[in-house]
């Protein structure tokens, strides 16, 4: 007779798989979200130890109240005139992305991505670092550069990959490189920038400079093993570095829960690794503003790194391949409890009688204007799809800083083949 298995008496094994809350169909009731009330976190000391705040990466940094006043210790009490620089840039990166979204449904480009709804996490972030930080950005940060003044011509010749694209079509659009703007090249490899950006950072404390690095990436990308490899990095040497993580509750289909957002915070990732952590409101333009420059100050003072999570949402699909409708409700964009971050800076900013409605829609025409002649001016240079815009033998060029023989070898074939088959490239 066979013994009873030992354990006989005890269930089986099973594994949890996480479900989001609403499906496509499904009525949205975000009442489950935790929203503390603005003013209430406190603002520790930016020499304090990371141990002493640990609070802090649990609840929501706000100052906008829900009647858009700025409230509690994390108001940064900025100027007008800085508000509505603000507003302006967070605005003008709005009428981009419509622009260029709608350039990719007329078949001008293959792919784009809006950062409806999160221009703040970019906007505010830039304005609280200093234009000499170095950025390594995830591929919905290019309010940096709006922010940082790059030309709208110059962004728009990257994603048609036309003649006037300095990567010369290299790159997927929408991944732009800027050194002179201190944008370091996006990558499609997800959070490859987060050990750059921590390296970039140890560089620059090595050589005595006082330039910090601020890096961003998405909540789902917090399960890559580079964002470890960063965080342990960063901890050790104590690197002047910014850790974004845009927790937008989405990744390409799937919900943060999968990233690890049912157990804890992701901003609870920084007390693992003893580095301060903020969770903050992301579509809070002065909350981003405020919680970036507390941090940048701490990097520039030798504390260390700080991991800032930007609790947000994405509004629109995660690209112009996706459709959320397949995997999310349509009602949770407009039920997001945290609202709409233009608005809620434009709402502050009527409050103080700093601005209008009548402003704000004379603002917002001049911006969908001023995209629309940069467009034109753009699309001189060409569009996606109408023949090869960059000459055929620079494909091989920015590999190497010199380029080696295999390399040269390989080019010398491929224009000879070009030229035997009497069908060069269309360069029109």
């Amino acid at each position: 007779m066979a013994s009873e298995h030992p354990r006989a008496n005890l269930p089986t094994l099973s594994l949890h798989v996480p479900e989001p809350k609403f499906r496509p169909g499904d009525a949205v009731d975000f009442a489950a979200v935790g929203i503390p009330p603005a003013g209430e976190a406190r603002r520790p000391d930016t020499a304090a130890h990371p141990g002493d705040f640990t609070d802090l990466a649990y609840t929501l940094v706000r100052v906008l109240d829900d009647d858009g006043h700025a409230v509690g210790p994390w108001n940064p009490r900025l100027s007008p005139d800085m508000l509505r620089k603000m507003l302006r840039n967070m605005a003008l990166l709005r009428a981009f992305d419509e622009r260029m979204f709608r350039a990719q449904r007329q078949g001008k480009t293959s792919f784009y991505m809006k950062a409806l709804g999160e221009e703040a996490v970019a906007v505010a972030a830039t304005h609280a670092l200093d234009p000499d930080d170095m950025c390594f950005p995830s591929y919905r940060q290019q309010g940096i550069l709006i922010t940082r003044g790059y030309p709208l011509v110059e962004m728009m010749n990257q994603i048609y990959s036309n003649r006037g694209d300095k990567l010369q079509g290299k790159q997927l659009p929408i991944m732009y490189s800027a050194r002179d703007h201190g944008f370091f090249s996006i990558s499609g490899n997800l959070t490859t920038q987060y050990p750059q950006a921590v390296g970039w950072a140890m560089a620059s404390a090595a050589k005595g400079d006082t330039r910090i690095a601020a890096t961003w990436c998405g909540e789902g990308s917090t399960a890559e093993g580079d964002f470890h490899s960063a965080c342990t990095f960063a901890a050790v040497y104590r690197a002047p570095v910014i850790l974004n993580i845009v927790n937008n509750q989405w990744a390409i289909s799937s919900f943060s829960g999968f990233a690890g957002a049912e157990s804890t915070t992701f901003a609870a990732r920084a007390v693992g690794y003893g580095i301060a952590g903020l969770r903050v409101d992301g579509n809070d333009a002065l909350a981003v503003y405020a919680a970036t420059l507390w941090a940048a100050e701490r990097a520039r003072t030798n504390q260390g790194p700080t991991l800032i999570e930007h609790f947000t949402y994405r509004a629109e699909g995660h690209s112009t391949s996706d459709d959320p409708t397949q995997y999310r409700s349509a009602g949770e964009p407009n039920a997001w409890p945290l609202g709409d971050p233009v608005r809620r800076l434009k709402d502050h900013l009527i409050g103080l009688r700093e601005w209008d409605e009548d402003r704000h829609a004379a603002q917002d025409k001049e911006l969908a204007d001023l995209v629309k002649a940069e467009q034109k001016e753009a699309e001189k240079n060409g569009i996606l799809g109408h023949g090869l815009h960059q000459p055929l033998d620079t494909l091989f060029d920015g590999v190497f800083e010199e380029m080696p023989w295999h390399l040269k070898e390989q080019r010398a074939q491929m224009l000879a083949e070009e030229t035997a088959s009497g069908r060069p490239w269309d360069r029109k």
